[in-house]
């Protein structure tokens, strides 16, 4: 369930009734000095009273690490929660009334927030029934599958609460509702039972399936166990509540692993398996291993390796990233996915999600993969812990593992499969600032790519630095805007997601023009979070409606191979508004402008394609202005050689001893002096020009490719300016030219 968004009185009510000492003495104990208090830090490794908490002006700070604020603060940072979870404890604590923006909604709060004690309470009493079917006769073989094949100890399967869903159509089901008196609408919110074909949505087990054996008929109420004959991992959030299962099939059945669905208290994006038992290992080692599978994290804790969590069946997201790196003060994380291709497509999912933090140094990021393609439960039992800590610690940083799945696999000797790897690096290292990192990368590369041939290498570094100073002018660098270009950008992106937002029917048309356009990556960092949990939200919601890969719908949607009807029903502006109060409430305060838009804004949504056409062109016409400048300045700084100097060379060349010239000049001069060329068929003046022109092209032909490029992209802008001012009829009539870089990919290099 997405948390309300608190009204502002209710936060002030709390920050004014929450005692900072009284807050702080909970967890530290203080000791009276003058007017303040002090005490151990809990927030570094202290050996003496470094933190002081002040009353008066309601703040605590530690001087050995730095830490300080106010009682919310000390708490989020202590507990690891929300700042909208916080403020809810408080309030309960000290019996403030709850209010929303949207009006006195107490009662319904209260009403929401008992749902989800008794959906945890209905897990935590399948969980318990799990736990003792393990030990039953019918639990035998789950029991010798988890110590013999998975070898692990009594005391890690106690540890984890591991179980054992019985092959049993409605054990469950008859358990909590005739022992417990649990409704089945209750056990159907948790995500525990399903509902029978005719009584509403179906599982992807039917009850008239040929296996298993069929209901009872004390199941009259039309629901069946979600799992049967499955081995039972139970999901726990950050505050050790159970919130969902994960169910591994005994008998090979499909699908191999079955995990509870979104419910009201389990939303996979933004939980971690196992984060609940590793968040203080990850504290004290300042470092995160997240893992693929369930199995996974609970060998690598029983080897002692404790800092290990997994994603919940669905690629690293960003809200799951915030939350390891709330726990790692340096902000470390090693990725240790599987390596098929499932593994290597989630791997770069979540290195997408962290990039920008790793570009800038604020975060780091290593990827390990394990050798044979094994996963870390059995490489575990084959090498032992031991081994995977020397791995863990000799992980390389997540670039290098990136420029080893471009070369994967490629015949650098053939020519089409050297330039795929070419354009692959260029496109990775152009996003490396210039630095000395980018330099070492490059270096790096070329070696690989020479072969070893230390010449080569040389040659093809001087290469590969001018096409990634060509990859990072691609309209991306803020070096070539001039003053109020900015705020133009940031006012006509923000138009773009307003029209997303608020107009759903036309997401689909959208999305395709901003990839035609390659505007998908918005130049502003609020704006980049949005985007991305707009997706992650529309993903989600994808794969949910139609059992499908999220993403790839989503991806066919952007290339314009489906019209996206599926995303016209998200509520996307109150959708994000809780997520983003809940995650992010400081972003929530600087979007919701975009959320809710006021009434002026939403007249400007009468035309939505009309508006989309022009505020696109607006942005595509921006990024070729930087281009035309960074052009406009590599041309000026190239030295333009004369016709005076071309004759003055070619005269040289006829001289006794004089030094050949090379490449096309060469071609231009060949022949004895001024002499047209035996069997030419061409006067000697003829000869002469031609040669001259040729020299001329030869020795310029860097200013002159600027020279093409810049009015290239001039009459690109001139383009875009008839889309600017056109009406839409007018300019679906004729086909969009490309771009004059759409259309030269290889100039590019330039």
């Amino acid at each position: 369930m997405s948390l309300p968004r608190l009204h502002p009185r209710t936060i002030e009510a709390v920050k004014e009734r929450a005692d900072i000492v009284d807050v702080v003495g909970e967890h530290v104990v203080l000791k009276k000095k003058g007017r303040e208090f002090v005490g151990v830090c809990p927030f570094h490794d202290d050996k003496s009273p470094s933190m002081t908490v002040s009353p008066a002006k309601q703040f605590y700070y530690c001087f050995s690490c730095g830490a300080g604020g106010n009682a919310i603060k000390f708490l989020m940072e202590l507990q690891r929660l929300s700042f909208a979870d916080v403020v809810l404890e408080l309030a309960r604590k000290y019996q403030l009334p709850i209010e929303t923006l949207d009006g006195p909604q107490q009662e319904r709060l209260r009403q929401q927030l008992s749902r989800r004690e008794q959906l945890h309470r209905a897990l935590t009493l399948a969980a318990g029934w799990f736990r003792s079917q393990l030990r039953s006769a019918e639990g035998a073989s789950a029991l010798a599958y988890l110590k013999d094949s998975r070898g692990l100890s009594e005391v890690t399967i106690e540890a984890f609460g591991l179980g054992y869903a019985p092959e049993r159509w409605d054990g469950l089901l008859n358990h909590l509702g005739q022992v417990e008196g649990l409704a089945p609408e209750l056990l159907e919110a948790a995500g525990l039972v399903v509902p029978r074909k005719g009584h509403g949505d179906q599982d992807s087990s039917s009850p008239n399936s040929p296996t298993g054996k069929s209901p009872t008929a004390a199941n009259s109420r039309g629901f069946y166990d979600r799992f049967r004959h499955r081995v039972m991992v139970p999901i726990s959030d950050r505050q050790g509540r159970i919130i969902g299962f994960g169910g591994r099939s005994l008998d090979g059945g499909e699908p191999k692993y079955l995990n509870s669905p979104e419910t009201e208290v389990f939303e996979k994006g933004k939980h971690l398996f196992g984060l609940d038992r590793a968040a203080n290992a990850i504290r004290s080692d300042d470092r995160a291993v997240v893992v693929e599978g369930y199995f996974d994290v609970i060998a690598l804790h029983a080897a002692g390796i404790t800092n290990a969590v997994a994603s919940l069946g669905t690629a690293l997201s960003s809200q799951q990233i915030t939350q390891l790196c709330r726990c790692c003060d340096s902000k470390r994380l090693v990725l240790n996915f599987d390596t098929d291709r499932a593994g290597v497509r989630a791997a770069q999912r979540a290195i997408g999600e962290v990039e920008q933090l790793a570009l800038q140094g604020q975060l780091e990021l290593r990827v390990l993969q394990l050798p044979a393609g094994k996963d870390p439960d059995d490489f575990l039992k084959q090498h032992g812990a031991g081994e995977y800590r020397s791995l863990l610690d000799s992980a390389p940083p997540w670039l290098d593992w990136q420029i080893e799945q471009v070369l994967e696999g490629k015949d650098l000797a053939r020519s089409d499969q050297f330039q795929q790897a070419v354009q692959g690096l260029v496109a990775l290292l152009g996003k490396l600032p210039p630095s000395a990192v980018r330099s070492h990368y490059l270096q790096q590369v070329a070696e690989r790519l020479s072969g070893g041939q230390a010449r080569l290498a040389l040659q093809l570094e001087d290469d590969l630095r001018q096409q990634v100073k060509g990859q990072r002018w691609h309209g991306r660098s803020t070096r070539w805007e001039q003053p109020g270009e900015a705020g133009l950008r940031e006012r006509a992106e923000a138009e773009v997601l307003r029209l997303y937002l608020h107009c759903p029917s036309y997401r689909g048309a959208i999305r395709s023009e901003l990839r035609r356009r390659e505007l998908e990556d918005f130049a502003l960092q609020h704006h980049r979070q949005l985007w991305a949990a707009i997706s992650s939200l529309e993903e989600d919601n994808l794969a949910g409606a139609t059992r499908q890969d999220g993403a790839g719908r989503l991806e066919a949607i952007n290339r314009g191979l489906d019209p996206g009807h599926d995303l016209f029903e998200l509520d996307l502006p109150r959708l994000l508004a809780d997520q983003l109060l809940v995650e992010q409430s400081e972003l929530l305060n600087r979007l919701t402008p975009l959320l809710e838009p006021n009434e002026v804004q939403r007249l400007s949504l009468a035309q939505p394609l009309l508006q989309l056409r022009g505020t696109t062109a607006a942005l595509e016409r921006q990024r070729s202005l930087k281009r035309c400048r960074h052009l406009l300045d590599a041309w000026s700084s190239q030295r333009l050689e004369t016709l005076e100097r071309c004759i003055a060379l070619l005269l040289a060349e006829g001289q006794p001893g004089a030094q050949p010239l090379a490449g096309a000049a060469a071609a231009g001069a060949a022949g004895s002096g001024p002499a047209a060329a035996p069997g030419s068929g061409l006067s000697p003046a003829i000869d002469m020009e031609t040669r001259i022109d040729a020299m001329f092209a030869d020795l310029n032909r860097d200013a002159l490719h600027f020279q093409e490029l810049y009015y290239n992209e001039r009459q690109h802008i001139g383009h875009l300016d008839q889309q600017r001012c056109a009406g839409y009829e007018e300019i679906m009539q004729e086909a969009a030219p490309p771009s004059p870089l759409e259309s030269a990919p290889e100039l590019l290099s330039a």
